[in-house]
C-alpha cells in the first residue's frame, strides 16, 4: 500500500479533464420500399448498487435513490470537471447521520474511451489532497492508495482525508472500475479521517459495484 501524507499549505492557487463520449445509432433502409420509422429505444442504464452493497453504517440504514440518468446535481467530492454527463447515469445513497455516497457509471464510446475516462479519474483522485490544499490556506490533507482490485478490467480504491482549522474533519473514499466500455466510481464519504473508514468493505462494494455494470 503506498501512503502519501501532504502537509499544512500556506497559498492559494486555483486548480482546473474531460472525456468525450458518443453514441448515435444508424438507420437501415430496405431498397426500393418506404423506409419504415425507427424504432425508438433508450440505452439501458447499467447496473447499480443496492444500499444493501455499501459498506453497514452502524445506527441507519441506507436509503436508495433512483437511478437516474446524467450527472447527479452535486458532483462527488474531487470529481468536478472530470465526468462527462453524455452517457453518465447516478444513484446517490444516504444515512440519518453525516455518512453518504454516489454512484456514478457512464458508458464510453468504446473500451479505450473507457479505459482514458478510468485512467483520468485515478489521475484527479491521487492528485485531490494536493489540490485541495493549494486552494484552502491553512488545511492539512492526506490520501492513501489502497490498491488495485481483481475484478473485469481492473478497480482501483483510494481514500482522501481533508481538515480545516477549527471545523470538522471529512474521509471519502474511491472506488474506480471498468467493465469493457463502461466506467463506474463510488463514492463514500463521512466525517472523520482515513483510520475510521471501512477499507475492507468498501473494497467489496467496489467489486460488486463493477461485477454489476453489466449483467
Amino acid at each position: 500500500m503506498l501512503k502519501r501524507s501532504v502537509a499544512i499549505a500556506s497559498a492559494t492557487v486555483a486548480i482546473a479533464t474531460a472525456a468525450g463520449l458518443a453514441g448515435p445509432a444508424a438507420l437501415a433502409h430496405t431498397s426500393g420500399a418506404p423506409a419504415a420509422a425507427p424504432a425508438v429505444t433508450a440505452a439501458a442504464a447499467p447496473g447499480f448498487l443496492t444500499g444493501r452493497d455499501l459498506p453497514k453504517h452502524p445506527t441507519s440504514p441506507w436509503s436508495t435513490g433512483k437511478v437516474t440518468k446524467g450527472l447527479p446535481e452535486f458532483l462527488p467530492f474531487c470529481l468536478d470537471r472530470t465526468l462527462p454527463s453524455t452517457g453518465a447515469w447516478h444513484r446517490v445513497f444516504g444515512t440519518e447521520y453525516d455518512t453518504g455516497a454516489e454512484q456514478i457509471s457512464v458508458r464510453a464510446a468504446s473500451s479505450p474511451a473507457a479505459a482514458k475516462l478510468a485512467s483520468a479519474l485515478e489521475k484527479k483522485v491521487a492528485a485531490c489532497a494536493a489540490d485541495w490544499l493549494r486552494k484552502t490556506p491553512g488545511g492539512t490533507a492526506s490520501w492513501n492508495d489502497y490498491g488495485k482490485l481483481r475484478v473485469e478490467e481492473g478497480a482501483h480504491v483510494y481514500g482522501v482525508h481533508t481538515a480545516v482549522p477549527d471545523s470538522e474533519h471529512g474521509v471519502h473514499l474511491f472506488g474506480i472500475g471498468r467493465d469493457g466500455a463502461t466506467v463506474t466510481v463510488v463514492s463514500w464519504h463521512q466525517m472523520g479521517d482515513l483510520g475510521t473508514a471501512p477499507v475492507s468493505a468498501f473494497k467489496k462494494t467496489t467489486v460488486t459495484a463493477v461485477n454489476k455494470l453489466n449483467p
